[in-house]
């Protein structure tokens, strides 16, 4: 999907591709847990909580979390572009229990996709908040 969301955004030339589904769509930027390189993948953020980007490490119900979510557990320093905009310092956490007991259900009431990846894995699918370097 990354490959396609970023060829949509080059053949528009940056015109189309920023909303999907009402969301949200940002460029994350994490470090390699095991090369050092910086890593770059498109997500989508379904809401926002104060001055987070929210952003749902869901791989579409896999079993397994995505790349992008290990490298920031290790890393949580990353680099956040928003619509097109320039690359921002953030500090990504993993919501904790009772910050996912109070986003979770916002989420899922307005993206039911999101529920429907929770029920086709065992894990328990993290949000991960982005908010700005200070």
């Amino acid at each position: 999907m990354n490959a396609i969301h970023r060829a949509i955004l080059r053949v528009s030339r940056g015109r189309l591709g920023w909303q999907v589904a009402d969301m949200t769509v940002l460029e994350l930027v994490t470090t390699g847990r095991r090369t050092g390189t910086p890593r770059a993948v498109m997500l989508t953020s379904p809401l926002t909580d104060a001055e987070a980007y929210v952003v749902v490490a869901s791989r579409g119900g896999d079993d397994h979390h995505p790349a992008w979510f290990l490298n920031l557990r290790d890393k949580p320093q990353v680099e956040v572009s928003v619509a097109g905009g320039p690359r921002l310092p953030m500090v990504a956490s993993i919501a904790t229990p009772d910050e996912r007991a109070r986003l979770w259900p916002q989420v899922t009431s307005r993206y039911r996709n999101y529920a429907a990846y929770q029920k086709r894995t065992t894990r328990e699918i993290p949000l991960v908040l982005l908010r700005p370097s200070t």
